[in-house]
């Protein structure tokens, strides 16, 4: 028994830390995230898959767009489009999943009265004119009277900007609650500080308005939607809620609270009340959206196909309608757990059919303690037998178990309650799967062999990987589209007069040391190492899709992990490093090669070439990486700056080469000015427009005097203003040396 204390306390400790992170004592973030996709899973293979006939999507789509011109049409259009759902297909409501903050110009009667008013204000048949035609140019009027006394619900949203970033427009519906109706519960519901809403003069004439802000997971998915919101201590309902209130004629919405709860000083909502159903809802007073399906699980129909009566009637009549839009360029689409894009007035629509068929998921107060005793019991049994069973008997034991626990999730699913399901699974696969492997060989032979062919290249955890399919991986050459990396240490000739053989040795250990664990934690390999210069490669021995990313990657790494060697180094009064990197992209040849007496897993060809050569053009241009337009070509989230076009030595094509900057959209404002300005200037300086060229090279200058980069191009233009260019320069600039 002794022998198995140490398997049967490990499984103790693993199960209490599934425990306490259930009842919040600990925070393993990951169960979150797989009870999310679990929950993910669960829906979709519960999903019925029938389209729902009573919600019909009147969709703005890209064929209403190209027929009835591009969104926001004119309010009498939607005037026309009210008139023909009420009068000719007699539906039961229309919900908009749209909103109307702004007034309608396009009839130009906002051009008519201000000429009224000033240019023409004494000109009687003028104004005699604009009486007559007032009323039929006041489109946000027609519309106003088209939903007047009809059973409409506009949408607006909420946001929760703060300061001066906090927006109010519109006019809001009234409150379905006051603070008042629900003392004590406002602790955990969604607050919001402003919102988006309809002009007065249509909310006032709607039967009533429900706002359509959805509920995103830290994951970005759309699973739950804010059945109230508050704002200002009232409470106002969501797009769903208010469309079913209006078909059932305005029922109050009621609160729902648990008994315990009726007494103390913080009432948590269990759901709301429409009549006779019920919505569950969480602490947060969202709920959960019962998906039907996948996109299309209700009729579409096309706006412009209703506008000109090109629907069959009974498609509309009696139908809830939603008035929405699936064009791309709205962007009404959200992530949900049945579709990474998925429009967001079906997700409504999803709502109102679950709060019909009283089919929305629960997950009430008492599943937290039902979790915690499902995973005492099956973590208990796993970790005191599974040490003591043979490998088959603990299989058996642990397939039993989880049987047993799938079972009763499945039950309380098809009850309507959401049980946690991933925090279960995972303990007992993880209890599984550590006794297992527990006592057995780590190192095999087929990992030794990998290790003493590839180990000295590269990052023992990608010597493990290899070792998973090693007959995959040899040392005979072939050729194969890879990234090359050089970097080389600046003025290391002075640096070494400085110090002593001890202290040189020292430092370069250090320094190479560093360097290496930055190149094989992004996945390279190391060739060789050339006095204080370092070769490395992407995309073998093991194969790497984002070869170039990887390597851009590692420069970067390389060069922020040199700054704090610099700190280190300064401490110790030694000369701080200052590296030059190149890096390049494109076919090479690799493999084992060299001499009878002594061979290399090296990189050859006119690509490494070429990776050199940069390297050594870091220097001239005074930059700190520069990388080819292959590699930068594989790199669209990096902003980079096309630094010149140069035909290198021993190299006739010639190449553009660059300096990444920084990731897309997080460089600061002075770095993108800069960048707007050099951009400019060699776009001068490429069409032989000098004078224009120095301008915007005279304001980089002010901006930063010291940039080797500018002085650089700024004595080329003094030389070409002496000198000009061939008439057919191609803007290629030869350099001589090697760099």
């Amino acid at each position: 028994m002794r022998r198995h204390l140490l398997r049967i306390l490990f499984g103790l400790v693993l199960t209490a830390m599934f425990v306490f992170n259930e009842v919040g004592l600990v925070d393993l973030r990951f169960t979150d995230q797989l009870e999310a996709l679990s929950y993910d899973y669960r829906l979709r293979l519960t999903m019925r898959h029938e389209i729902d006939s009573r919600i019909v999507i009147v969709d703005i789509d890209e064929k209403s767009l190209a027929s009835e011109g591009r969104w926001p049409w004119s309010r009498d259009r939607l005037a026309r489009l009210m008139d023909r759902l009420f009068n000719e297909y007699g539906v039961a409501v229309v919900g908009y999943d749209v909103i109307f903050a702004e007034k309608d110009a396009s009839s130009g009667l906002g051009v008519l009265e201000r000429l009224g008013k000033e240019t023409l204000k004494n000109n009687d048949q003028f104004q005699g004119s604009l009486d007559k035609i007032r009323e039929k140019l006041d489109y946000d009027a027609i519309f106003a009277r088209s939903i007047k006394g009809r059973q409409v619900v506009l949408g607006y949203y909420f946001t929760d900007f703060e300061g001066e970033n906090i927006r109010i427009n519109g006019a809001l519906p009234p409150a379905v609650f006051t603070a008042a109706d629900l003392p004590g519960s406002a602790a955990l519901t969604v607050k919001m500080t402003g919102y988006g809403a309809n002009l007065p003069e249509l909310q006032q004439m709607a039967s009533t308005a429900g706002h359509f802000n959805p509920f995103v997971d830290p994951d970005g998915v759309c699973r739950r939607i804010p059945a109230l919101i508050e704002y200002k201590g009232n409470y106002y309902e969501s797009l769903s809620i208010a469309v079913v209130r209006t078909l059932l004629g305005f029922p109050p919405l009621t609160a729902g609270f648990p008994e315990r709860e009726k007494g103390g000083d913080y009432r948590k909502i269990e759901w709301l009340g429409i009549s006779d159903m019920k919505i569950p809802v969480d602490e947060r007073v969202t709920a959960l959206v019962p998906y039907r399906g996948d996109r299309g699980s209700f009729k579409y129909v096309s706006a412009t196909d209703v506008i000109n009566g090109r629907v069959g009637k009974d498609v509309l009549e009696g139908a809830i309608v939603l008035v929405g839009t699936t064009a791309p360029g709205l962007m009404d689409m959200r992530s949900t757990p049945v579709s990474a894009v998925y429009p967001g007035v079906e997700i409504h629509a999803n709502m109102i059919a679950g709060i019909l068929d009283q089919n929305i998921k629960q997950k009430p107060a008492y599943v937290v303690g039902a979790e915690v005793v499902i995973l005492l019991v099956s973590g208990l049994a796993l970790s005191l037998f599974l040490p003591l069973l043979s490998p088959i008997r603990s299989m058996l034991l642990t397939l039993a178990i989880l049987t047993a626990v799938c079972a009763l999730n499945a039950a309380a699913w098809q009850a309507n309650m959401v049980l946690p399901l991933a925090s279960t699974l995972t303990l007992l696969s993880s209890l599984f799967v550590l006794n297992m492997t527990y006592g057995f060989l780590v190192e095999a032979r087929s990992k030794r062999q990998i290790t003493g062919l590839f180990g000295q290249y590269v990052h023992p955890e990608l010597v493990n990987e290899m070792s998973r399919e090693p007959d995959r991986f040899t040392m005979e050459s072939k050729s194969l589209e890879m990234t090359v990396l050089f970097s080389d240490v600046c003025g290391f000739t002075a640096i070494s007069e400085q110090l002593s053989p001890a202290d040189l040795s020292a430092l370069m250990n250090e320094y190479l040391s560093a360097m290496t664990e930055v190149i094989q934690r992004h996945r390279g390999t190391i060739d060789k190492y050339i006095g204080d210069a370092i070769m490395a490669f992407w995309g073998a021995p093991l194969d790497d899709p984002e070869h170039a990313v990887n390597a851009v990657l590692a420069a970067i790494a390389m060069q922020e992990r040199a700054a704090v060697l610099r700190e280190t180094f300064a401490a110790r009064g030694w000369p701080g490093l200052y590296l030059g990197i190149g890096v390049n992209t494109g076919v090479m040849n690799v493999g084992n090669m060299g001499s009878k007496f002594r061979m290399a897993y090296t990189v050859m060809g006119d690509t490494v070439n070429l990776g050199s050569r940069l390297e050594g053009l870091t220097r001239l241009y005074g930059v700190d990486i520069i990388v080819g337009e292959d590699t930068r070509g594989r790199l669209p989230d990096i902003e980079f700056r096309a630094l010149d076009r140069v035909r290198v030595k021993g190299r006739n094509e010639p190449v553009t080469i660059y300096e990444p900057l920084g990731r897309q959209g997080e460089l600061d404002k002075p770095a993108v000015e800069e960048q707007g300005l050099f951009v400019h200037m060699l776009t001068h300086y490429h069409a032989c427009e000098w004078d224009e060229s120095l301008v915007h090279l005279n304001e980089l200058l002010q901006l930063n005097p010291e940039s080797v980069l500018f002085r650089l191009y700024a004595d080329r233009i003094e030389h070409y203003l002496l000198e000009p260019p061939p008439h057919n320069w191609d803007g290629v600039f030869t350099h001589k040396m090697k760099g």
